[in-house]
C-alpha cells in the first residue's frame, strides 16, 4: 500500500505524520516551526527525507491557499510565504507529488472524507480555537471561494452598533479568550482560568461558570442561526479543543432550539440544521492533507 508524509504546519510547531491511504499512521512527531522559508523548505524536505517509498506529500497550512495551483496568497501569522509559488518551489527539493492546503479547510476536509460530514452534502465546520476557523461545504465538497478564502467567520462583526471595534468580531466573542470573558462576566471577577478549568468548574457545579459558558454558546448558537438563513445547511460540525466537552454542546443545542423555535412562529423559511461534533480533532488538518492529496490524483 502507497505511504504518505503528511504535515500540518502551525504557528509554533510542524505536526507530521507517515500514512496509508487507509489513514493508518505509521509514524508520528513534531518539530519546531522555522522562523523563513528557505528554512521551512529545508525542515519539510528533512521530513520527506527520513521515510522511504514515499509516494506523496499532503501539507496543512494557514493563510489564503491556492490548492490546486499550489500557490500561497497569505501565511497567517508566520508571514513569510505571502504571494509564493509554494509546491514549485519546494519540488525542486521533493521529488513526488505535493498538495497544499489551507488548515481550516484539511480540517473539513477530514470530516467530509472520514467524519462527521461523510454522508451529508451541504453543511459548515466551525473551529473554536485562540479564534474561530469556519469552512463551508457544499455538494459534498469543500468551497474555497474565489480569493480562498470562503467560510473564514472569524472576521464576522457581533455589533451594529460599532463595527469598528475588533473586540467584538466574532473570532474574538468566541475564541477561547471569548470563553474566558463570558465566564469573568459571570463571575463578577477577572479570575483567570484556563479551558479545561472553566470546565472542571462547570462540571462541578458551579452555576456562574456554567453560566458564563451559556452566554458563550448563546452567541454561537445565533451564528449558526445566521449562517444557515444564508446557505441552508444540512449540519453543522463544531471542532476545536474546547468542542470535546459534552456541556458545551448541550448548551449549543439548547441555545440553537430556544431561537429557531422562537421564529417558527413568524414563518421564517428555515430547515432545523443539526448541530454534531466533528469527528476528528487533533489530527484532522493531518487526516484532511491526506484527503485532499488522494482525491487530487
Amino acid at each position: 500500500m502507497k505511504k504518505y508524509v503528511v504535515c500540518d504546519i502551525g504557528g509554533s510547531s510542524i505536526k507530521y505524520g507517515l500514512m496509508d491511504a487507509e489513514r493508518h499512521f505509521i509514524d508520528k512527531g513534531k518539530i519546531a516551526t522555522p522562523k523563513s522559508l528557505g528554512e521551512l523548505y529545508q525542515t519539510l524536505t528533512s521530513i520527506y527525507q527520513h521515510y522511504d517509498d514515499v509516494a506523496g506529500v499532503a501539507i496543512s497550512m494557514p493563510g489564503a491557499i491556492d490548492p490546486e495551483r499550489g500557490y500561497t496568497y497569505t501565511s497567517g501569522a508566520l508571514g513569510y510565504y505571502n504571494n509564493t509559488e509554494f509546491v514549485k518551489e519546494l519540488s525542486a527539493y521533493i521529488p513526488v507529488p505535493i498538495t497544499i492546503g489551507n488548515d481550516a479547510k484539511c480540517a473539513a476536509n477530514a470530516e467530509v472524507g472520514y467524519g462527521a460530514l461523510k454522508d451529508v452534502d451541504d453543511a459548515y465546520v466551525i473551529v473554536l480555537g485562540t479564534g474561530i476557523g469556519g469552512c463551508l461545504v457544499m455538494n459534498h465538497k469543500v468551497v474555497p471561494g474565489k480569493h480562498f478564502a470562503s467560510g473564514e467567520v472569524s472576521g464576522l462583526l457581533t455589533d451594529y452598533h460599532h463595527p469598528k471595534n475588533v473586540k467584538d468580531v466574532w473570532a474574538t466573542r468566541c475564541g477561547i479568550q471569548g470563553l474566558l470573558e463570558h465566564v469573568q462576566e459571570a463571575l463578577g471577577e477577572e479570575i483567570q482560568l484556563s479551558g479545561i478549568e472553566i470546565f472542571e468548574r462547570a462540571n462541578h457545579g458551579d452555576e456562574k461558570v456554567i453560566a458564563g459558558i451559556d452566554a458563550f454558546a448563546r452567541e454561537v448558537a445565533i451564528q449558526i442561526i445566521n449562517i444557515n438563513t444564508i446557505v441552508d445547511l444540512e449540519r453543522v460540525a463544531i471542532g476545536g479543543g474546547i468542542s470535546v466537552q459534552p456541556l458545551l454542546l448541550q448548551l449549543i443545542q439548547k441555545n440553537y432550539d430556544d431561537i429557531y423555535h422562537y421564529y417558527q412562529q413568524y414563518a421564517f423559511p428555515w430547515a432545523k440544521v443539526e448541530i454534531v461534533n466533528c469527528q476528528f480533532n487533533n489530527d484532522a488538518n493531518l487526516i484532511g492533507a491526506l484527503y485532499q492529496h488522494l482525491i487530487s490524483e
